[in-house]
């Protein structure tokens, strides 16, 4: 191998290596955002799971609780059978809603 042949290979060589330094160094670059842009929103998302479990609480602490006779009665209702005064006993047939039962054990008592 000739001097000129080594030079040529050499150059070539040393041309690769800044083409590989250039990409190494624009991958670093969009490796480095991608993590900014993931911490962001690791950020944003546990705001936004802070806030939705402080809705979830404001909305449990304001929804009324059912009574004792009132859970009874529910539990009768989802076992099947009819808590209104009309059916009351009665076995729900196929298991449909009874809209006097809901008013029963959800409605609203002053």
């Amino acid at each position: 191998m000739d001097s000129q042949d080594l030079y040529d290979e050499l150059k070539e060589m040393d041309t690769q290596l800044s083409a590989s330094a250039a990409n190494f160094s624009h991958l670093h670059e969009s490796l480095i955002g991608l993590m900014e842009k993931n911490a962001e929103l690791e950020i944003e998302n546990q705001h936004l799971r802070d806030r939705i479990n402080e809705i979830t609480e404001k909305m449990d602490n304001n929804s009324p609780r059912l009574s004792k006779s009132r859970k009874n009665l529910e539990k009768l209702y989802n076992e099947g059978f009819h808590v209104c005064s009309s059916y009351y006993g009665k076995r729900r047939e196929n298991g449909e809603d009874c809209i006097f039962c809901t008013d029963i054990i959800y409605g609203k008592r002053d």
